[in-house]
């Protein structure tokens, strides 16, 4: 047998262990080139490092399989001794045989030592891309903490966290703190209620308990807040309960801004949207809603006052309006606190009473405005006297409409205005 054809005895024997980096005609061209030496070293002309050689070669073609050693035992131990010594009975039969086996130990402890060493540049290799991945993970978990605390020290609003099983404040940023009115070193491990204090326990409070017991998972609403100095503030407070990767509530996170500027502009623009800017009565448009808004029986008294174009054209538009003003706060003494009179333009003024009792009630608050009517007003050192026409209507808001309403009233005081003095009344039906 020649080198060439131990070389492919040997490719196939290797036939079923895996080498997916060769093909058959490679791996029969890699032991092509170790058959002369393989066979001089059976013959004792060839150093047995030759063994090691072929093994870490085949390591090196991917041969990973523990057949692969086993069959190439089998080739060194039989097919090489054969091709030497074909015949048993040859005297070089023995020593031959001795250094296959030779050559064969060489062989195996290589090519064990190849895998042990593969395996562990392989383990090195996965820990070095474990190590260089926990890194990275840890590098983005800083950066991401260090970007949340930025963030969080950093907000315009206040943001803290709560134990959900304590109830005890775990952080808060300084928006927080000024929000609330209390230091932030101050708050983490003492409960929400401790911080709070007893004026300011409430709603609040009660929904966070609510949000504690898992009842709900969240809630948002605007509270009045007393800060511990007396300052008086109003909070948009939102709070939500966070779970853990496996659902489980783990703390919640309160977010509250300072609303009371926002609540205040709100406020006076819409007293402003509904109160007339000269007398501060209510205007038109908040005499409708409250007029919407009432059941059973109302009451409407309509006045107009009377000559008090003279008294602007004669003393000028700022007496006039000193005179409106006066009427104004006139007509508001002479009511009771519930109920309403407005101004609806000009000199005309409107009076609203709710379940009225009756027309002597109404007639009596007609004759009540009028009194307080009767005393002259100061036009800039000068006695003034202004007359006042007024219609009257009794209506029940379940049976009327609104403007059918309105229409009533209307009616009256044209009625009254065409008389000049006196009073004229509208009943229900009229």
């Amino acid at each position: 047998m020649s080198a060439h054809e131990l070389a492919v005895r040997w490719a196939a024997m290797l036939d079923g262990a895996v080498a997916p980096t060769l093909t058959r005609d490679q791996v029969e061209e890699l032991l092509d080139g170790y058959g002369e030496r393989l066979i001089a070293a059976v013959r004792g002309a060839e150093d047995m490092s030759v063994a090691r050689e072929a093994a870490a070669a085949l390591v090196a073609a991917n041969y990973r399989d523990p057949l692969a050693v086993h069959r190439s035992v089998l080739v060194l131990c039989k097919d090489l001794v054969e091709n030497v010594c074909p015949n048993p009975s040859c005297a070089e039969y023995g020593p031959v045989r001795d250094r296959a086996i030779d050559l064969a130990a060489e062989f195996a402890a290589e090519f064990t030592a190849g895998l042990r060493n593969v395996s562990l540049a392989e383990q090195e290799t996965t820990l070095v891309a474990a190590l260089t991945a926990a890194r990275e993970a840890e590098a983005r978990r800083q950066l991401s903490e260090a970007r949340f605390q930025a963030i969080f020290e950093g907000a315009s609003v206040g943001i803290g966290t709560v134990d959900i099983t304590t109830g005890q404040v775990v952080d808060v940023n300084h928006a927080m703190a000024e929000t609330l009115g209390v230091p932030a070193e101050l708050m983490p491990g003492r409960s929400v209620a401790e911080i709070l204090g007893p004026v300011n326990i409430g709603e609040a409070f009660s929904l966070m308990q609510r949000l504690r017991s898992g009842e709900i998972d969240r809630f948002r609403f605007e509270t009045e807040h007393t800060k511990p100095d007396g300052t008086y503030t109003i909070i948009d407070l939102s709070m939500t309960v966070v779970h853990d990767s496996e659902g489980n509530p783990r703390f919640l996170v309160g977010v509250t801004v300072d609303v009371t500027e926002r609540k205040q502009l709100a406020d006076q623009l819409w007293y402003d949207a509904h109160h007339d800017s000269l007398t501060g009565l209510p205007n038109r448009l908040l005499f409708f809603d409250r007029l919407t808004a009432a059941s059973g029986q109302v009451g409407v008294c309509y006045l107009d006052l009377d000559g008090f174009k003279e008294i602007n054209d004669r003393r000028g538009h700022t007496a006039g309006d000193r005179v409106l003003c006066d009427v104004a706060h006139r007509l508001r003494a002479a009511l009771p606190p519930d109920e309403t009179v407005a101004r609806l333009g000009g000199d005309e003024f409107i009076v609203l009473v709710e379940n009225c009792s009756g027309q002597a009630q109404l007639d009596s608050v007609a004759d009540a405005l009028l009194a307080a009517l009767r005393q002259p007003f100061d036009v800039a050192g000068l006695s003034v006297h202004v007359g006042a026409s007024i219609g009257t209507a009794l209506v029940d808001t379940h049976s009327i409409a609104i403007d059918e309403l309105m229409h009533a009233v209307d009616t009256a005081m044209y009625r009254d205005k065409a008389t000049r003095h006196g009073r004229y009344t509208i009943r229900d039906g009229a």
